[in-house]
């Protein structure tokens, strides 16, 4: 059975394949209660780490909670063994999210609605779509160590464009083609627009705030709260925090368009019930907004009225745009064209299930969502100059094949000198801007006389005549992760270089 899996900042959502059918997976907690969510935390007890339901049990005894650790891979320097502090424990974050993983395959096999058979069968997972290359790596390497048989890795929104069309196929013509996904989850927001023809959807263009999400509205109802109890939510004790956030976040949950205030309860916090007005909220709330919708806007940028007349719809998904006020303010701008998924928080876990099974003939051309490049020596190692290879509209490839850029040239220096680096986009003077992460660092020694020294980082770069032929060979893989090769044509000395690790 074909499973697609949504590992969220919040909530791990799973969706099933079952004969064209694409029902969300049902886990029942300790009291007995059904969830069609797994809690995305964790807590430790006893020098032992529990997850989800298990580790909320042990939350309301006092053990110490970790919450949305998802955000942490949207780090800069994020590596696999980024330490992460749960209880008295300090856990390698790969360590952390791949025993997550095994808790949620765990999960599906004794405590959920699925076939027990369910965890064995090919699974499509999915990470935000503008995730950098660490983000990626560490979440393949997770859902593959807890034991998942990952047949795809998609963008989220890319992931709930499947969902769309599945969906909602009666407003696709001939003329209305595309889709824009409005993904608002609980860490993240992404975009994505998306040309659908029969059952092939291409991914034109992704934007996305890598730091913007649920969270943050929830955020802002527990600030409101605590100035109306007259209290600061940043004095509160951390356990007691945390459990006015969680109140907060079912509260937002339950806001409906007719609403007109809503009531928190402060006993955690040592205070009885403040009531907020919905006004108030979305006054607050209203600048997150428009940050999701700056951040949409290149998508739409420059198409004129008979432009935007080729968009079938604007697919609201993710549990953040359950928010009244996201629905509102994108259909004052957009019209009847708005359309919110009947499931938003399962939205990209059936487009996954989608992808996995097969069986609809849906087909998807991603898009690499990021710049990758090089900064490398020039001027005799005197300065530096950037080098993008991979640009933002470069389609990924699918299942096992890869896109690959190549390079010959002849080497100048006796040491390269390779730092590459992934970014949101390239400048007019051609530099890295935006969210600019280091991919890697690597000396490769175009002087034979270097090679097999380990400290190739003391070695000055010197200007040299007559070097070696050198080619730089950069490959996407289907999952949007990038592989490096560089190798002396003449005499086969080469180094390959993928996250976490440098092989000769």
């Amino acid at each position: 059975m074909a499973l697609g899996i949504d590992f969220g900042t919040t909530r791990t959502l799973v969706a099933c394949a079952d004969r064209g059918n694409y029902p969300v997976v049902s886990f029942v907690d300790d009291a007995g209660d059904a969830h069609e969510h797994v809690p995305s935390v964790v807590t430790e007890q006893g020098g032992r780490l529990y997850y989800g339901f298990d580790a909320l049990r042990l939350a309301r005894e006092g053990a110490p909670l970790v919450r949305s650790f998802k955000r942490m891979l949207a780090a800069a320097d994020v590596t696999c063994d980024t330490p992460v502090q749960v209880g008295a424990l300090e856990v390698p974050l790969l360590e952390l999210v791949t025993g997550f993983l095994g808790h949620v395959r765990q999960a599906l096999r004794t405590t959920s609605n699925a076939p027990r058979t369910a965890s064995a069968g090919a699974t499509a997972v999915a990470v935000p779509a503008h995730a950098h290359g660490a983000q990626r790596f560490i979440t393949l390497e997770a859902f593959r160590a807890a034991g998942f048989e990952v047949a795809a890795m998609l963008n989220e929104p890319s992931a709930a464009g499947l969902e769309y069309t599945h969906r909602q196929e009666r407003t696709l013509t001939a003329r209305r083609t595309r889709v824009v996904v409005y993904d608002l989850g609980g860490g993240t927001f992404d975009a994505s627009l998306v040309k659908v023809d029969g059952g092939h959807h291409d991914v034109l263009a992704t934007a996305g705030l890598n730091r913007l999400g649920g969270d943050d509205f929830d955020e802002v109802l527990c600030e409101l709260a605590c100035a109306r109890a007259g209290v600061r939510a940043g004095e509160l004790a951390a356990d007691a925090r945390a459990a006015l956030l969680d109140h907060c976040r079912d509260v937002k949950e339950r806001i409906s368009p007719q609403a007109r205030r809503v009531t928190i309860e402060l006993g955690a916090a040592g205070r009885g019930e403040v009531q907020v007005t919905v006004d108030e909220l979305y006054a607050a709330c209203a600048p997150l907004v428009e940050q999701t919708m700056a951040a949409m806007a290149p998508l739409l940028r420059g198409l004129d009225d008979d432009a935007l007349a080729d968009i079938a719809g604007i697919y609201l998904v993710g549990g953040g745009s359950g928010l009244p006020l996201v629905a509102r303010v994108l259909k004052e701008r957009f019209g009847r064209r708005v359309h919110r998924s009947p499931y938003p928080a399962a939205s990209t876990a059936i487009g996954l299930a989608i992808a996995a099974d097969g069986a609809l003939g849906f087909s998807l051309a991603d898009r690499f969502s990021r710049c990758f490049g090089v900064f490398r020596e020039r001027d005799g190692g005197r300065a530096l100059a950037f080098d993008p290879i991979f640009l933002p509209e470069t389609v990924q490839p699918r299942e096992h094949a890869a896109v690959m850029v190549s390079r010959r040239y002849r080497a100048a220096h006796n040491l390269g000198h390779f730092r590459f680096v992934e970014c949101s986009r390239v400048d007019d003077a051609g530099d890295p801007v935006g969210d600019v992460m280091p991919f890697g660092d690597v000396r490769f020694p175009f002087d034979p006389s270097l090679r097999g020294r380990a400290d190739l980082e003391h070695v000055p770069v010197e200007r040299r005549d007559n070097g070696p032929e050198v080619e730089e060979r950069y490959l996407i893989d289907p999952a949007g992760l990038v592989e490096v090769q560089i190798e002396d044509t003449r005499t086969g000395f080469a180094r390959s270089f993928r996250l976490g690790r440098v092989e000769r």
